[in-house]
């Protein structure tokens, strides 16, 4: 099915790439689409490498397995570019993301030649200077909407505030954290 779009998320264990992956899919399941938000689980720990997986489609899809040939890499940290073959199957006409200072120019010879896009933003610092913590999960989250352009901007914003305020219904400071964090990191991703 060419109207699948497939994600692949690499992060470490506690870094919510996990997380995202799963508020990806019902951002994109709001908006009418069809969705698959799962992790692949191993020996996982804290600070081990994960990976998270995203399927986005106008249709159903029946496929069940992992995704090995992604039209887009989402990089939660940075480290892991020397550690994980992460452009493995990734499209050309695709793109990557990465959880860095570095421009995407920087980035590069470390992709194993991979010679589609290549899109940085600054994840931790926002997630720090907003949330006070380095929570990378949630700029990198707003950051694949604005490189895809799978979910209107409006629409994913206003779903993430709905969202937030359900499952931080107590925590004021902490819904408006993580929604200013996704907003910066829309207006900041490197390679637009």
């Amino acid at each position: 099915m060419s109207n699948i779009v497939e994600i692949r998320w690499h992060g470490r264990g506690g870094q919510g790439a996990k997380t995202a992956s799963l508020l990806l899919a019902d951002a994109a399941f709001n908006t009418g689409k069809y969705v698959q938000g799962f992790p692949e689980y191993g020996p996982e720990r804290m600070g081990a490498p994960i990976t998270a997986f995203n399927r986005i489609s106008d249709k159903r899809s029946y496929l069940h397995c992992n995704i090995y040939e992604p039209d887009y890499v989402v990089v939660v940290d940075a480290t892991l570019l020397t550690a994980v073959d992460v452009t493995g199957g990734l499209k050309k006409d695709g793109a990557i993301l990465i959880n860095s200072s570095k421009s995407p120019e920087e980035l590069r010879p470390l992709l194993a030649g991979y010679e589609g896009e290549v899109y940085t933003v600054d994840a931790g610092k926002i997630s720090e200077e907003e949330l006070g913590r380095n929570f990378p999960n949630t700029p990198m989250l707003g950051a694949v909407v604005k490189v895809s352009g799978l979910i209107p901007e409006d629409q994913f914003v206003k779903d993430m505030e709905h969202s937030m305020h359900h499952k931080f219904a107590n925590k004021t400071s902490v819904i408006e954290g993580n929604m200013k964090a996704l907003r910066r990191s829309m207006q900041e991703v490197k390679g637009l």
